[in-house]
């Protein structure tokens, strides 16, 4: 550093100590940074001073010996031409690439081109040897494959996968082949490698400029010309490219008005072809070309599957399994079987286990209690056995954990997989919602790879409206080597929906179920309400099955009895419920009762969670156990209360329960905390719950029977209005009663606490039909973004293959062979060579079937139209078009409106000879003369040849072409008591009555003054239409009349045999197109709908133009409900500047369900967020809307509650749960509920943040869920310890 540098430094030094220091002492002061403090240090004489050091330290004690970024700016910016420019020391340097021969001989290793495959012996199952064979895919794995033979993932996804993964190919699909692949899809367009090439790659706002080349000839194939071949300056090359599309160009629009043979090629080259024939006096002679090529290009794939389908299509795929005889040599047949148990085993479970063993999929309808638990340990059993997985899935989290319990127990190596829980993950059997195995499916879980049986436990929960599709979207998903076993209740169309399952999974579906209940059931009805009259019970329907009117009449005479002398109504009238004060001495006679015929343990079905409580509440004097009982009670109470925190041991709940408990008492319902809930179900399957309060939601699930069943109710609130019980629910609660094995019989009462239910209701609800298992197929966002992910599997293959499509695509065979038969016929038509036909009657034909349409449209509409039936009363005279009577004239006698649609009663001019047999037919089912297009043209009245003759017949409104101003005055009755008199055989020989005649007579009259027609009236001035629409049509109609006489094909001499032939030819083609749409995805009912959704997600930019998932659309798919608003949340960085605690808070309204509850107290930063999203839901919604969909916004909206917004927030601070409850009245359990499924959605959308890469949003949502995750919230479940 120069001298004078270390000068300007120099003044920065800190020297305290004099040179000429009288003391002696060699020290200086150092100062220790900007804080004051100071230490000695010793002095360094012997340094010149001009050297000296400074004495301070950082941050301000070093001298500016760098200068700071300001001053480096501003030099540089003023003083250009310091810039160090020549200094090749500060440029960039290149290192020079040193040549390494042996590199080239280091080649990475690439997978395995064969694998070994077992021998054995079919017949034994001996290892016989192993032999080597080639794999197809090598270098396939989850990121690119569908294939079961691609490479396993990480050990990390090997149970849940991963949602940048690919699924494995559905079963019942065609895997596509090399030709597939090549091939042209539907939807795609022939590329012209010539002409069509894009210079501006998809996406880019500019490209690369190319060449123009001379746009090829429009006519690539010329006949050879003899004259002036040598001013041919630019001879046509045929390309390869032109040999390869020749074939490539079927059009089979549904516009498309060309000519119809089905020859490939390109129609211009196709009608120089057929020019070139002719002018060689070669003839029209028509190349009938191979039906795979005339069919459509989606039906041209796969030509060996598809054969194999037709083939199959004339099988069942549901096979009916008869479960009437016994099965005598089941132990023959299953000689050592996976599993026995200590009981003889019914018929149907014999047949089901007969079935697996030979790997059938199996489709068991049994009644409630039957024991279809059975056929699911068997398939348990066979996987262990097989060294294979199975996988158990349930509706809900609650029999899933149960089952865990259950299955664990029998066969220990089991495992389960909730939303927030995962044990023994690697177990032979998972058992886990049904929502888990779809999110598996969808990310390609290797686990998927070793399953051998997957179990759908309550498949008529498919019927549920808002998670149905979930059970369609797996059954669709599942690959093809997994077998399905289906239990369900009692469903009246089992073999509708195997059929459907066997129908997308290509594999025969055997139907097993049960003829009757184990243990027959009795319905009574009760209406005594005190011990004087706990005697009232009355049998209306016995073990067999037959209703007793005898027992009804007693029940409503007793009631009858006891009705008070001022009473406005008795008997079967009237309300349905008595007033809730009389509840209690109600229970308290009919226990009473049931206690002396020892008919307990009793479960009271109550379809309120309130009237539950309050039943309970209510009967404080009920003791229905022993002391040891409720020894036994307390010890289990006490132990299960321990795993909870102390302060949530004293919470109202749990006290009130335990007190209701020790005596017996028991109540479930959402509301209550799930582990009483579990508290209550395992101390009813011991038998020390006596009374059991439930709700509708106690019927589904495990095995827990009961000796008998009481209804408080028979009607329930559906979330619209209040109905009574439908046949399906009423089952599946009444079949909890008799317990198998212990009970005779079941016992079923319904409490007549108000007045007796009608006849009619009770045999609807008793003996009536279940519910049929219907398709709840919707799509959702999630389901596009998934699909769309995969470009082998497409959304409306999904959309074919659901249940809702199967009444129409089962039929598809049938249409193809009819579309073949079609195609046939259509290549014989023949060609019309008349120049005059050949130039407009395609078109005359066209305005024909225009005029005929919009004519029957509007007539009818007249005739329906208050006006238009005054105007056709008795006497107004009418021409009809029919197809037996052409331009007749006729009067109009009557009307009725006896059918769906009003006819009217005419009498019409027709020839003598023929009117006998004309009155013999009808006019009131025209559709097969509707169906044929006539042709139109302005045609005189029709006049009888020879003597007048008439007809009365009955014409719907299209049948009266034109409605005249003309009327006359006639008897219309007699007309008619004449006519029916005259139809009878010894009265057909009768001449007409005087008023008859006079009415034909002067029909006849007015048709020979008037040949050219009558005037009609005018519907706009005489009907008084406003519409715009129907006056529009009409001029139509007008403009269409004026135009039928400037046809030249209706000069043609043989008019109406061409036309014959033009209308053949024109049916064929609108069968063909009709035929092709059925086959297309054009006429799956959902496909307006995913149109609709394709523009929202665009839209919202999930997807772009091309349809390819954008960041957005990444994100989406990690979210499992409410996607879209949730997405937007994240990438508008609404969530991201609020704490954790208050994300938590506003994110509960996408979880809590209640529609009434106390409005909370919100901070103002929750209300703000609040407003933003709602002001976020309703803009998704107008998107939503503006682009088609059917949904209301104020809906969409309200469909997010903030009811517990305060509740969680205050949770997540800290807030001990039993001053939570204070907060709100919604019931513990569903705050419970709500909380538990909020950590889902926090997990979800810290996915949502990784995939962004915000991190701060990341961590917040960790802590979120971290916060909430604690104390009885997320008390472990008592099914699983």
């Amino acid at each position: 550093m120069a001298d004078a540098e270390w000068d300007k430094l120099e003044k920065y030094r800190l020297d305290l100590t004099p040179k000429d220091a009288s003391d002696g002492l060699d020290f200086t002061l150092l100062e220790l940074g900007s804080t004051g403090q100071v230490t000695a240090v010793p002095s360094r004489d012997h340094i010149p001073s001009s050297r000296l050091a400074p004495l301070s330290t950082l941050p301000n004690g070093l001298p500016p010996v760098l200068d700071d970024l300001q001053t480096k700016t501003l030099q540089f910016l003023n003083r250009p031409e310091k810039l160090p420019i020549h200094e090749v020391t500060k440029a960039q340097r290149f290192w020079p690439r040193t040549a390494d021969p042996h590199s080239l001989f280091e080649v990475s290793s690439c997978p395995l081109q064969t694998t070994l495959q077992v021998e054995r012996n079919q017949t034994t199952g001996q290892l016989m040897g192993f032999k080597e064979v080639r794999t197809a895919v090598t270098a396939s794995t989850a990121k690119n494959s569908l294939s079961l033979s691609r490479q396993p993932g990480p050990p990390t996804q090997s149970v849940r996968g991963s949602s940048t993964n690919f699924p494995f190919w559905p079963g019942g699909m065609d895997e596509p082949s090399e030709e597939t692949i090549y091939a042209r899809g539907e939807g795609e367009e022939e590329i012209d490698f010539e002409n069509d090439l894009l210079s501006t790659p998809p996406g880019l706002d500019q490209g690369m400029a190319f060449d123009l080349k001379p746009a090829a000839d429009s006519n690539p194939i010329q006949p050879p010309s003899t004259e002036n071949t040598s001013l041919r300056t630019v001879p046509h090359i045929l390309k390869l490219t032109d040999l390869m599309t020749i074939d490539d160009d079927d059009d089979y629009d549904d516009d498309d008005d060309g000519d119809l043979e089905l020859i490939d090629g390109d129609e211009e080259m196709k009608n120089e072809v057929e020019a070139e024939s002719t002018a060689r006096g070669e003839g029209n002679t028509e190349a009938v070309e191979s039906l795979d090529k005339m069919l459509p290009k989606e039906m041209v794939f796969a030509k060996h599957s598809r054969q194999a389908e037709a083939d199959s299509s004339k099988e069942q795929w549901a096979v009916n399994v008869d479960t009437s005889s016994p099965v005598d040599d089941f132990h023959k047949r299953v000689p050592a079987p996976a599993k026995e148990w200590p009981f003889e085993l019914d018929v149907f479970q014999k047949q089901a286990i007969i079935h697996m063993e030979e790997h059938d999929c199996v489709f068991v309808a049994a009644h409630t209690s039957a024991g279809k638990t059975v056929v699911a340990e068997y398939a348990i059993a066979l996987s262990l056995k097989h060294l294979t997985k199975t996988v158990y899935t349930s509706p809900i989290k609650a029999l899933s954990n149960q089952k865990f319990r259950d299955f664990r127990e029998t066969f220990g190596d089991v495992g389960l997989l909730t939303g927030d829980v995962q044990i023994k993950t690697d177990a032979s059997c998972l058992i886990m919602t049904t929502e888990i195995l779809r999110s598996m499916l969808y990310n390609g879980s290797d686990v998927i790879r070793d399953l051998e049986w997957v179990v759908f436990d309550e498949v008529h929960y498919i019927n549920d409206s808002e998670r149905g599709v979930v059970w369609e979207e797996v059954l669709i998903m599942l690959p093809a080597h997994v077998k399905i076993i289906l239990l369900s209740a009692t469903v009246p169309n089992t073999m509708q929906f195997a059929d459907w399952v066997g129908r997308i999974k290509r594999r025969k579906i055997y139907v097993i179920s049960t003829l009757k209940r184990p243990v027959p059931l009795e319905h009574f009805l009760y209406t005594g309400n005190s011990n004087k009259t706990n005697k009232e019970l009355f049998l209306i329907v016995d073990s067999t099955k037959k209703f007793l009117t005898s027992g009804y009449h007693k029940a409503v005479d007793a009631k009858k009895e006891r009705e008070s002398k001022s009473s406005a109504s008795f008997g079967a009238k009237g309300a349905r419920h008595g007033a809730p004060k009389g509840d209690k001495a109600v229970y308290l006679s009919i226990i009473e009762m049931l206690r002396k015929r020892e008919q307990l343990p009793l479960v009271a079905f109550t379809l309120s969670k309130k009237r539950c409580d309050e039943n309970a509440s209510a009967l404080t004097t009920l003791d229905l156990t022993t002391t040891n009982e409720k020894s036994e009670i307390h010890v289990f109470v006490q132990k299960c209360v321990e795993r909870l925190k102390g302060s949530d041991r004293m919470l109202p709940q749990v006290l009130h329960m335990r007190d209701l408990l020790k005596r017996g008492i028991g109540v479930h319902h959402s509301g209550v905390l799930p582990i009483l809930k579990e508290v209550i179900e395992l101390l009813f399957q011991r038998g020390l719950v006596k009374l059991l309060f439930a709700t509708e939601t106690f019927a589904m699930g495990v095995n827990m029977p009961t000796r008998t069943v009481v209804f408080d109710s028979i009607r329930k609130f559906d979330g619209s209005g209040m109905r009574n019980l439908l046949a399906g629910e009423y089952i599946q609660m009444a079949g909890r009663a008799g317990r198998r094995g212990l009970d005779t019989t079941g016992m079923v009462i319904i409490l007549c606490k108000g007045d007796v239910p009608e006849t009619s209701e009770l045999f609807k609800m008793m003996l009536g039909k279940p519910t049929q298992l219907e398709s709840r197929f919707r799509l959702t966002y999630t389901m596009i973004l998934n699909l769309l992910c995969v470009e082998e599997l497409r959304v409306e293959d999904m959309m074919r293959r659901s249940f809702s499509e199967s009444e129409t695509r089962k039929d598809t065979k049938v249409y193809e062979e009819k579309l073949r038969h079609v195609q046939e016929e259509m290549v014989h038509v023949k060609e019309l060579s008349c120049y005059l036909c050949n130039e407009d009657l395609e078109q005359y034909y066209e305005t024909c079937r225009q005029l005929q349409g919009l004519r029957m449209q509007l007539q009818k509409l007249i005739a329906s139209h208050p006006l238009g039936v005054k105007a056709l009363s008795g006497g107004r005279v009418v021409i009809v078009r029919t197809k037996k009577h052409r331009n007749a004239l006729g009067v109009v006698l009557s009307s009725s409106t006896a059918s769906k649609e009003r006819t009217f009663k005419v009498l019409v001019l027709c020839n003598q000879e023929t009117s006998p047999e004309i009155a013999k037919s009808t006019e009131t089912s025209p559709d097969t003369s509707r169906a044929r297009v006539e042709p139109l043209r302005k045609e005189v009245l029709f006049e009888p040849e020879g003597p007048c003759g008439h007809t009365v017949v009955d014409l719907l409104g299209e049948d009266i072409g034109v409605i005249t101003t003309v009327t006359i005055k006639i008897m219309c009755d007699r007309i008619v008591d004449d006519y029916k008199k005259r139809q009878i055989p010894r009265f057909r020989d009768n001449p007409p009555s005087q008023s008859t005649s006079v009415a034909t007579q002067e029909l006849l009259r007015i048709t020979e003054a008037n040949p050219q027609g009558l005037e009609a009236l005018d519907p706009i001035k005489d009907f008084h239409l406003r519409d715009l629409e129907l006056v529009e049509k009409f001029r139509e109609r007008d403009s269409l009349e004026s135009l039928l006489d400037k046809y030249s094909c209706l000069n043609c001499p043989t008019f109406l045999e061409h036309f014959d032939v033009m209308s053949h030819r024109m049916k064929l083609k609108e069968d063909f197109n009709h035929l092709r749409f059925l086959l297309s995805d054009q006429s799956l009912h959902l496909l307006p709908e995913y149109y609709q959704r394709i523009q929202v997600l665009q839209q919202l930019r999930f997807l772009d133009a091309s349809n390819t998932i954008q960041l957005k659309g990444r994100v989406a798919r990690e979210i499992s409900n409410h996607e879209l608003i949730i997405t937007e949340l994240v990438f508008q960085s609404i969530l991201t500047g609020l704490p954790p605690e208050e994300i938590a808070a506003l994110l509960s309204c996408m979880v809590f369900q209640e529609r009434r509850c106390s409005e909370p107290e919100l901070t103002p930063s929750l209300k703000q967020g609040v407003d933003k999203i709602k002001a976020e839901a309703k803009r998704l919604a107008e998107i939503q809307h503006e682009c088609g969909m059917n949904l209301s916004i104020t809906d969409f909206v309200d469909q997010f509650r903030f009811g517990l917004t305060q509740v969680v927030y205050e949770w997540a601070r800290g807030m001990p749960f039993s001053e939570i409850t204070n907060l709100t009245d919604v019931s513990e359990g569903i705050i419970v509920r709500t909380i538990q499924r909020l950590d889902e959605v926090c997990r979800d959308v810290r996915s949502a943040a990784r995939i962004v890469g915000d991190p701060s949003l990341f961590q917040k949502m960790d802590d979120a869920s971290q916060l909430i995750k604690r104390d009885i919230v997320f008390a472990a479940s008592l099914y699983t310890q």
